[in-house]
């Protein structure tokens, strides 16, 4: 008896040890995603509903901090250009410098370099810009539209601009990863200009720590709770007590 009395009360030490160690990872993971999260990501509110439907006016974003180096045509940046009026806004990269940009070709398509690229993230399907435009990108710049081109004030209205309609890459602040709210959405990197010399960027790190989160969370609950499972489970069985017939003594 004292010997099954020694392992349960070492198998209890052991849950809950492990309970802690649990609760203390579990804490780990999501305070660090949390943390990492708030470092690389930022939240913004997009203005307009000129990338629409990509992101809709009032849509609360996830931007990752970027610098301009490191964008890729196709990003949808958040960026602050005083030529534009000196305020945050959102657009999708579409050429980068030496870029030849024009529409709309023979299909109605947006030419890059002369190659024929598929927007299916366009707001209206059919032409990509009911202008037609030509465009050749400065290096160092970056030309950008809206996924709603009937009503995005784009690269399109400053073509007569010394920069051809472009901004500076320096002018980027950020690269939109995620809709937030209400969506709950990632924003994918689109196939057609992955082709392009220099390709795509790559997949920014919030599905890693959105998932470091949950795992953290996973362990915190199941840590606390087993200590009052492990409780209830080691208390002993009450015995049935034997009856007695009535009058017999």
């Amino acid at each position: 008896m004292g010997a099954t009395g020694r392992t349960d009360d070492g198998r209890g030490r052991l849950g809950s040890r492990l309970s802690g160690v649990a609760v203390a990872l579990g804490c780990l993971l999501f305070l660090g995603g949390f943390v990492w999260g708030a470092f690389v990501y930022q939240p913004y509110t997009v203005p307009t509903g000129s990338m629409s439907p990509t992101v809709e006016a009032g849509d609360k974003v996830l931007a990752q901090r970027v610098d301009g180096s490191e964008v890729r045509r196709g990003d949808v940046v958040v960026f602050n250009d005083p030529e534009w009026g000196n305020t945050p806004m959102v657009k999708r990269v579409v050429g980068v410098g030496g870029d030849k940009i024009a529409c709309c070709g023979k299909d109605g398509r947006l030419t890059v370099n002369g190659i024929p690229m598929d927007e299916p993230y366009l707001r209206s399907p059919g032409r990509a810009s009911a202008q037609d435009f030509t465009a050749e990108v400065p290096q160092g710049q970056l030309f950008l539209l809206g996924d709603d081109r009937t009503v995005s004030l784009d690269s399109r209205v400053h073509l007569e601009d010394a920069t051809h309609g472009s901004v500076p890459r320096d002018a980027v602040e950020s690269r939109i990863d995620a809709v937030a709210w209400p969506l709950g959405s990632m924003i994918d990197r689109p196939e057609a200009f992955a082709a392009l010399p220099g390709g795509v960027s790559s997949a920014g790190p919030l599905g890693l720590q959105l998932t470091a989160m949950a795992v953290g969370i996973v362990l915190i609950l199941g840590g606390a709770a087993y200590g009052p499972i492990a409780a209830r489970a080691a208390r002993p069985k009450r015995s049935a007590q034997p009856k007695t017939a009535a009058g017999v003594r």
